[in-house]
């Protein structure tokens, strides 16, 4: 093994220097995302008790309660499109439609929609005020009045739901992924804030992980965790990011994350912004970074928040290919939003938004797979050489993986202690497993799937990537339906995480 004496002094040096900064780095993040953790604990416990059942009921007779017109892109859903759109018709809601967009789908999906709710095309009565893809015919439902279908040519998801606010007809709109089954009360939920608070612009609530659960006519009936690696971990990451990350941003007035899969909006402020841009991978997110700066633009009082009790369940994927195609195209559009909105970093204009949220953006998501890339590299062959002390690697473990467990583990604790929807011990038991079992093989494959953002961003690429889905309940599923799981669909109808 070479020694240090053959390595020029500064070389070494320079080293050090540089694996002690990665580490402040990682001890920063992580301890930032500690505090998310303290401020979203006595939210999360205070929206438990208030989300009861009797209050909930009580909100049902409220004439108050804001319409709602629920807007489902669907781009060959065929696996997974009528169980959800059962899921939808049936939520305990007073006043709301579903306006399902079937952008160009080249699968059967149109088809098994107009077997399943008797669909019958009607002449248009739409106020067109966005550009978009051509229309080719609306249809409603004999069996649902509140159901509207629109066909239209393929133009992407963003481009589904600019047509989806041209055709609602309420003042509230619900973004929803055909994909996503939302629990009864999810809505009513959802819209709670908007009775005590009119200076609302958007909420947003929990995604969950569906892999493995069992699912009845479009309904979650028995929440388990998935056994396998993939899907297990991702279970546990999707806790951390939405019952502490996104609840704790609450209080720090920076949220910008509603996820593409389950958001309520108010309209008026959507058409204002001309909708959501199809030019971005990420529609969601740069959907609220634009509509946080149009907000402080025009003075507007108005705040984006989550809560943590609505929640939807959706599919997340069970390859590496697939997770790898996801993630990439993730964080691509997270570059994309930064330099396209790169004005409101630390710009005092924009309050929270340009001097909190897109500096923590900028460094502890956009930067980290670069830092945490070189503080690996260094770490390993550093001490593989003799040119770091042992300490270094111990160090670098503790901090930027034992500290992020950790956090996981209070996460999972926080969900237990609160919400529970899993029952069974044997669930919580994987996903402490993966919890610890994140750092190890998972965290590396997430860092080099970002990695190749960077490089596929200059190249200037602008595609959404493809995956195959399972369909909901496939374990219980007969095998009619398991030979759906084949279906291959769009990439872009992911919750960001």
């Amino acid at each position: 093994m070479p020694s240090t004496m053959m390595v020029p002094d500064w070389f070494v040096t320079l080293l050090h220097d540089t694996d002690l900064v990665i580490l402040w780095y990682s001890f920063l993040v992580n301890s930032f995302f500690a505090l998310l953790l303290l401020l979203a604990a006595p939210q999360l416990f205070a929206h438990w008790r208030f989300g009861a059942e009797d209050v909930l009921t009580r909100s049902l007779t409220s004439s108050a309660l804001p319409r709602v017109s629920i807007l489902v892109p669907a781009h060959n859903e065929a696996a997974s499109v009528v169980d959800s759109l059962r899921s939808l018709l049936t939520l305990q809601y007073p006043y709301y439609e579903v306006v399902l967009i079937n952008d160009g789908s080249t699968d059967d999906s149109l088809q098994r929609l107009k077997d399943a709710y008797d669909l019958y095309e009607v002449p248009p009565a739409v106020m067109r005020r966005l550009r978009t893809e051509r229309v080719r015919a609306y249809y409603r439902s004999r069996t649902w009045s509140k159901l509207l279908v629109v066909d239209k040519t393929n133009g992407g998801k963003a481009d589904s739901l600019n047509v989806g606010l041209d055709a609602a007809r309420f003042p509230y709109v619900l973004a929803c992924d055909a994909d996503t089954l939302i629990e009864p009360d999810a809505l009513l939920r959802l819209a709670r804030p908007f009775l005590f608070n009119q200076r609302i612009a958007a909420v947003g609530g929990t995604i969950r992980v569906v892999n493995s659960c069992k699912v009845e006519d479009g309904r979650v009936t028995d929440a388990r965790v998935d056994s396998r690696w993939l899907a297990g971990i991702q279970t546990v990451e999707y806790l951390r990011a939405f019952l502490f990350g996104r609840l704790g941003w609450n209080l720090l007035g920076g949220n910008l994350i509603i996820s593409g899969a389950f958001g309520l909006f108010r309209r008026d402020y959507l058409t204002e912004i001309l909708g959501y841009a199809t030019s971005t991978v990420t529609e969601d997110f740069e959907l609220i970074v634009r509509l946080q700066r149009h907000l402080k633009e025009n003075a507007i009082e108005a705040s984006v928040v989550f809560i943590p009790d609505p929640v939807a369940w959706t599919e997340v994927p069970t390859s590496v290919a697939v997770l790898g195609r996801q993630r990439e195209r993730w964080h691509r559009g997270l570059i994309a939003t930064m330099v396209t909105h790169r004005r409101l970093i630390f710009n005092p204009r924009y309050g929270a938004t340009g001097m909190l949220a897109m500096p923590y953006f900028l460094f502890a998501e956009l930067l980290a797979p670069l830092v945490e890339a070189v503080g690996l590299v260094i770490t390993v062959f550093g001490s593989a050489f003799g040119l770091l002390a042992p300490t270094y690697a111990i160090a670098f473990f503790v901090v930027a993986y034992l500290y992020g467990s950790t956090l996981s583990l209070a996460s999972i604790l926080m969900e237990e202690v609160s919400f529970h929807r899993y029952r069974n011990k044997s669930d919580t038991v994987r996903l402490v497993m993966f919890a610890f079992l994140e750092p190890f093989g998972y965290r590396q494959l997430t860092v080099w799937f970002r990695l190749k953002a960077f490089v596929r961003y200059v190249r200037g690429d602008v595609s959404w990537g493809r995956m195959k889905r399972e369909g909901f309940g496939v374990e219980e599923a007969n095998p009619a339906r398991v030979s759906l799981a084949q279906a291959t669909v769009s990439a872009g109808s992911r919750p960001r995480v």
